[in-house]
């Protein structure tokens, strides 16, 4: 029997080198663009160009400009979106693929042009993933007050919103959600060079080690790049979950940390080195918690739990049973820790034992848990990059998926009885006797003159 291959539209046969895939993702990808509206419209109105669902968008690669030093410049793309008659909205395009890095002064070259030419923005597209919003890879800042912004949206974020728009929102136009689909299946390739992220680095094993032998200090080779890489992960990890389920999942990042990056990274490294472990927390749209991740490097162990409020209406053995109820896909090592009211440490079990005796999650004082804590625990994944087994990241998000499959999403926060309208009753007041009457039989009394005149009447008639 013959073989026969499915035609493509975009090819990865034939990739040579990084060259080719960064030159054949940046094409596909700003060809669809301008054929597929809702995916344009979600990934550039963010950025400052039309939301308008008629706006036109037209696209260009290899480019070329000259500075005003006299020296040649080629980005990668142009993309313009003009609708009516507003002023286009215009943006250079830089790319990378693989494992290749912007370059901070070629980022700041096209920045010159954008300002010459009166252009909107820069936009750099690469797997790296920023540290924190607002702030680029490459590390380079503009003034507050630049006209040109600067923007970075990695190939994870790309496919996350592709796939989001096609399968989660929906394309009406057939050929148009055939032709995302494409650039889909395109971007999950291996040979496209649009990986997500699937290395912790060289220094990973060192660090690894480190750590669970208590010998890390601040100044340890390498810990710094796996701090960053640890924050990467998180992000990477969000748009992977958010893609999954087609709702925007967020990396919650505390206000001080947002404004100054070096201060997220140094708290990562302090917790390398005092406990041996890594933290994040992820949010989900309609949740009722959020999603805790800490990786314990000594244990060799990954940790996803979620902490919420138990009914405040119900006993003991009622609260147990609200929460059991809603764990019917729930592995049974599963462990709930519950915490009475100002306890300092709460009753746990596996979930297994809680669905045969509440009583365990029931402290001797008999009081009632107010917060639940839910724990999964499975094996870190120790190699950097995944093998016949999963590498550290795979593994992480391998646990993420399961809790949140298996648990977070099949459960509602409580929801307590309204309070109900207490209908009173008049006041019964005791029947007085009524008076009697006495009948009186009326008497007719004739009127003189009426007979006759009735009389006379009927004769005339």
């Amino acid at each position: 029997m013959a073989n026969w291959q499915e035609a493509r539209l975009i090819s990865v046969a034939g990739i040579s080198g990084d060259t080719e895939a960064e030159q054949r993702a940046t094409s596909a990808l700003l060809a669809v663009l301008t054929i597929v509206r809702p995916f344009s419209k979600a990934l550039l109105t963010p950025l400052g160009a039309s939301r308008a669902d008629k706006a036109h968008v037209e696209a260009f690669i290899e480019t070329t400009f000259k500075t005003a030093n006299g020296r040649w410049v080629r980005p990668d793309g142009l993309i313009r979106v003009t609708y009516g008659k507003q002023d286009p909205w215009v943006a250079l395009i830089e790319v990378k693929t693989g494992n290749s890095k912007l370059d901070k002064d070629q980022v700041d070259s096209y920045v010159d042009v954008a300002k010459a030419e009166g252009y909107d923005c820069v936009l750099t597209i690469s797997n790296e993933i920023p540290p924190t919003p607002g702030v680029h890879p490459s590390g380079l800042k503009l003034r507050a007050n630049s006209k040109v912004a600067l923007e970075h949206i990695s190939w994870t974020r790309i496919l996350t919103t592709a796939v989001m728009e096609r399968v989660h929102r929906g394309i009406s136009d057939p050929e148009q959600s055939w032709i995302l689909g494409e650039l889909i299946r395109y971007l999950e390739h291996d040979s496209s060079g649009t990986v997500g992220f699937d290395d912790m680095g060289e220094n990973w094993t060192a660090i690894r080690d480190g750590a669970r032998e208590g010998t890390l200090n601040k100044r340890s080779d390498g810990i710094t790049d796996i701090a960053q890489r640890w924050d990467q992960l998180l992000g990477y990890t969000s748009l992977k979950l958010g893609a999954d389920i087609g709702e925007d999942v967020t990396e919650v990042v505390p206000r001080a940390q947002q404004t100054d990056p070096t201060l997220r990274t140094k708290v990562f490294i302090e917790s390398l080195v005092e406990t041996g472990s890594l933290d994040g927390t992820l949010r989900i749209p309609d949740t009722v918690a959020d999603l805790d991740i800490s990786v314990d490097l000594k244990a060799r162990q990954n940790i996803v739990e979620a902490t919420f409020d138990a009914p405040g209406d119900k006993g003991a053995k009622g609260r147990i049973g609200w929460l059991v109820r809603q764990l019917t896909e729930a592995p049974e090592h599963l462990v709930i820790e519950a915490y009475a009211k100002n306890a300092r440490s709460g009753m746990a079990a596996t979930l297994g034992d809680v669905r045969e005796d509440a009583t365990v999650l029931i402290g001797d004082d008999k009081k009632e848990p107010v917060k639940f804590r839910l724990v999964a625990r499975s094996e870190m994944g120790l190699s950097r990059r995944a093998g016949k087994k999963p590498g550290f990241s795979q593994a992480l998000i391998n646990a993420i998926e399961s809790f949140y499959g298996d648990v977070l999403q099949n459960l509602t926060g409580y929801q307590p009885k309204a309070p109900q309208i207490q209908r009173t009753r008049a006041p019964e007041v005791a029947a007085e006797p009524l008076p009697t009457v006495e009948l009186i039989e009326p008497k007719i009394v004739p009127v003189p003159g009426v007979a006759e005149a009735l009389q006379r009447w009927s004769v005339d008639w």
